[in-house]
Order: C-alpha cells, then structure tokens, then sequence
C-alpha cells in the first residue's frame, strides 16, 4: 500500500501513535516516548501537549525516583473529557453506553424490544442514543463517535446488516438510517460505526485490557447465537467483506440440525441456546431463557444437565478448532451461555484437555470476558477507539 497524504495526515499518524504506546505502556515519560516512538523529543513534546489539551492525555503526579535533578513526568491516558458512546443490537432488546477512553461506563440505558422491524428497532435506538449524547455535553464530555454491534454479518465499510438470521434481517442499511434518524432528533457530526456484535466484543477485551495483550486474541459469544471476534496483528481481522467469524456457522456435522441460517449441522444447532432448549423441551419453537436452563439445572434436571453438558461438548469441539486455525494467545469466553457456569464450560475444558493431550499441546490461556453482559455495548464503543488510533484504517474505509 503507497501511503500518501499532506502534513495534517502525518501529524495525526505520529499523534495516534503517541497514544498507542501509552495504552500499551502507561506511564512513560516524554523521553522514554521518544525512544519508543523513534521520533525526536522536541517533536513528542509538542504532540503530547497538543494531546493533553484535547484530552486524550493526562500528566500524572511527578513520581520519585531518586535522581539529581528534574524528575521525569508520566503520562497516562485520560479517563475524564474524551468519551465514546457504544450500543448493543440483540435480538430482544437494545442498550448503549457512554465509555470513557479508558473503558469505564460513565451513562447507560437499556429497553426490551418489541418489535425486531429494523426502521422500530433503529428508531428506538436513536432515542436512547441521543439522550446518552445530550447527558455527555451537559457533563463536559467530548464524544468520538458511535458504535454499534449487531448480531449478524455486516458490509463492514458501508454500515449495512448483510445477513442477521436470528432477527431476522437481510441487506438492512443500519449505518445511513441511524444517521438519519438521529440527525432529526439535532445529533450531527458524530461518525457512526456498526460492526458483528461478537467482533466489538472482541474489541472491549483489547482496547480496555491490560496490557501487555496476547495476539492473536479471539473472543467467542454465545448465546442464541454463536459467533467470534478475532483480533490479529493489532487489528480486527473482518475476511474481504467482514463477514470472518461467523464460526457458529461453520459446519460440525454433515446434514447434520438445520440451522436459521439455511444450512445444516451448523456449531450454532449444537452449541446455542437454541439448541439447549430444543433438548430439554423436545422442539424448537420454544426457546428457553437462559435464567430459565439455569434454575432446571440448580434443580438437578436431568434433561438440563445432559443438555447443557452436550452443549459444552460441541464448545470445546469447536474451540479446538479455533485453536487449530489461529493459534491464538488468548481466547475469551462471553454471552449469556456463560452463566450456565459449570456444566457448560466444564465440559468444554474436559474435551479440550482431551485433544490437548491427543497431540501434545499446551491449550491457550481461556478466560470469562471481563465486561460480561455490557461486553458488545462497551466493545462497540472501544470500535469507535480503535479505528481513530489508526488513522490509516480509518482513511481507507472512507475512501
């Protein structure tokens, strides 16, 4: 790729890369930016003033070192003026979050939805958005734009739901019509972003972990649906057209379950709360709330357990294949399928462990996501982040 542009671009280049290297590195000196930035100090000096006035850093108190003479002063990022908001699209309600640039939630709201017609669900989402960005100015806050997860394939540079099987929607153009919504309640000017739900999931995990971070990092949703969030490289890896980790759609079992997706033997008809449901209740129409598997299972429920731990089974299955395509560093587990605890991720490790040590391989690290419920929500937001920390990736989806 031949990177061209005018000063303004490289100066916004070298200023994102300031703070890149305090995320990773929190607590470096103007000196020690210098050294990890390769650029000159005169030139740290100016960006990192230049980026404490926006507020995107802060100057901590002077920390004792010992030393003769001037001590140096850390910088950190700043939690208190810069802010994102991020929403949750799922398919029985909607939330969204204010998160500050360091991953805290500042405001939130959340609804159950009663209808899944894309122009009601938007609309209801303008609402609760708008009210979150009029909170946000009356606090002092600038805000960077919006996020939003989706549960379904998204045209990742046109902000069109391409596919959304379990709402369902098809070619929906989720990016343009909250634009416009929103431009009619008097919210403007703030870039918009929507993204697979599991991907900005993803996304909270890496932007507002500590570091240093394993790459590559996959976190894997579960709920009605599954799906992956895969980050390589320092990016989200999204395939040629954003529809990479769709993995509850990849196959485990030829003519296996048919799935809402069309196909058959989807890890989706195995793994999901679809599929648990259809186990313990003897057909699919009827989906069971998560709280609902959990009281059958603190019950001693036999039809539960055996299908809770059937679940788990097929999780490790395809974790073990994740394991196989990406050799990742971390994988993080998240989705209401979590909280059906141990007869679910239990069964998981047991099968993992299994293939572990067919082949004489230590398992990656595996881990609860530490947003939880509020993961997509928080997730979308960190989209909104990560995107202008890299001014590149930004400027060649605008194009």
């Amino acid at each position: 790729m031949t990177i061209t542009g005018d000063q303004s671009l490289m100066r916004e280049i070298n200023r994102m890369a300031v703070v890149r290297v305090i995320q990773r590195v929190p607590g470096l000196s103007r000196a020690e930016l210098a050294k990890e930035t390769g650029l000159t100090k005169s030139t740290v000096s100016l960006l990192v003033q230049d980026l404490i006035d926006e507020g995107w850093l802060l100057e901590s108190d002077v920390q004792a070192t010992g030393a003769i003479g001037r001590r140096p002063t850390p910088l950190f990022l700043d939690g208190n003026r810069l802010a994102m908001i991020g929403a949750d699209v799922s398919v029985d309600s909607i939330s969204a979050l204010t998160v500050s640039l360091t991953g805290e939630v500042v405001n939130g709201a959340s609804e159950q939805l009663s209808s899944t017609n894309p122009a009601v669900v938007i609309r209801r989402l303008a609402l609760m958005i708008a009210s979150l960005v009029e909170q946000a100015r009356a606090d002092d806050r600038r805000l960077l734009g919006i996020g939003v997860g989706v549960p379904g394939a998204v045209l990742d540079q046109q902000g069109v739901v391409k596919l959304a099987p379990n709402l369902p929607w098809r070619d929906v153009a989720f990016q343009s019509d909250l634009s416009q919504e929103l431009a009619s309640m008097g919210v403007a000017g703030l870039r918009i972003q929507v993204q697979n739900d599991y991907d900005v999931a993803a996304l909270s995990e890496y932007e507002f972990g500590e570091a240093p971070l394993p790459d590559p990092l996959i976190y894997l949703g579960l709920g009605i649906g599954v799906g992956a969030g895969i980050i390589v490289r320092d990016r989200l890896f999204l395939g040629a057209e954003g529809y990479a980790g769709e993995v509850g759609h990849s196959i485990l079992q030829f003519e296996g379950p048919l799935c809402s997706c069309g196909r058959k033997g989807c890890a989706e008809t195995f793994i999901g709360q679809r599929a648990i449901s259809a186990r313990i209740a003897g057909n699919t129409s009827e989906v069971l709330s998560v709280d609902t598997i959990r009281q059958l299972l603190e019950r001693g429920d036999e039809a539960a357990l055996l299908a809770v731990r059937r679940s788990g089974h097929y999780l490790g299955v395809l974790i073990q294949n994740l394991w196989t395509y990406f050799n990742p560093g971390r994988i993080v587990l998240g989705g209401p399928l979590c909280d059906l605890g141990a007869p679910f991720l239990d069964s998981a490790r047991t099968c993992l462990e299994s293939y572990s040590q067919d082949c004489g391989l230590q398992l990656p690290e595996i881990q609860l996501s530490r947003f939880g419920s509020r993961s997509v929500a928080v997730g979308a937001a960190a989209l909104v982040k990560h995107a202008l920390v890299r001014p590149l990736d930004l400027r060649s989806r605008d194009r």
